[in-house]
Order: C-alpha cells, then sequence, then structure tokens
C-alpha cells in the first residue's frame, strides 16, 4: 500500500557553502522529507515495524550525509536522496528540501534553499 513518511525540519549545524567562512563557522540547516513508500499490510494491520520504513533511521541517514562539507546544496541534496533510495528499498520516490537559515549574501533573507524530486530507477 503506498504510504508516505513525512520528516519536517530536521535541524542540522553544518559547514556547507562556497565561502571559506561558511566552511568555517557552518550554519544552521533544516531538512525536510516526503518519502512514497510501499508499505506492507504488515506494518498497517499488525504494527509490524519491519514492513514500512523507520523515520528514526531516515533522519540519521539524512544527518550524516549533512556533516559531510559540500560547496552546493544541490549536492548535498542530490547524496542525500541517493543514499536513502540505495538503503531503503521500499522507498519509491522521494521529495527532499534543505534550507539554509540567514545565509551569508549580503542582504536579509531568512532562508534560502533547494528541493529536489528522485524516484527509484532514475
Amino acid at each position: 500500500m503506498l504510504t508516505r513518511i513525512l520528516i519536517d525540519r530536521l535541524a542540522v549545524h553544518a559547514n556547507h557553502g562556497a565561502l571559506p567562512q561558511e566552511r568555517a563557522v557552518g550554519a544552521d540547516f533544516f531538512v525536510s522529507l516526503t518519502a512514497t513508500i510501499d508499505a506492507d499490510i504488515s506494518a498497517l494491520e499488525d504494527d509490524n515495524l519491519a514492513g514500512t520504513v523507520s523515520y528514526a533511521a531516515l533522519c540519521d541517514s539524512i544527518r550524516q550525509e549533512m556533516l559531510q562539507p559540500s560547496n552546493l546544496l544541490e549536492h548535498v541534496a542530490y547524496r542525500i536522496g541517493c543514499r536513502l533510495l540505495t538503503e531503503q528499498p521500499r522507498i519509491a520516490s522521494l521529495r527532499l528540501r534543505i534550507d539554509k537559515q540567514m545565509p551569508p549574501m549580503g542582504m536579509l533573507v531568512d532562508a534560502v534553499g533547494v528541493e529536489i524530486e528522485l524516484s527509484r530507477g532514475e
């Protein structure tokens, strides 16, 4: 049965960015995920975790990838998406968003970010 697993604004402090100060000081990021999965009926009827995807495991994988510095958020998002599709065979597709809080751009903006969508087999 198609089911969506949602993670809303997982907070991670990380060192992404093209500027040296971004890599040295880091910034606060929020990662949101919608993963469409093929849940087994055992998860729905029998309360069996083996029939679904653990959101705790998803959060752990996201956090691990976020802690690896990159110049571009696009690269980080793609890395995370590919890892989740590899580690979690029940995921059919996903939408992932990364927001960077208070980016050093010389103008006031709450956040900037990227959003990607990946499907199994792409």
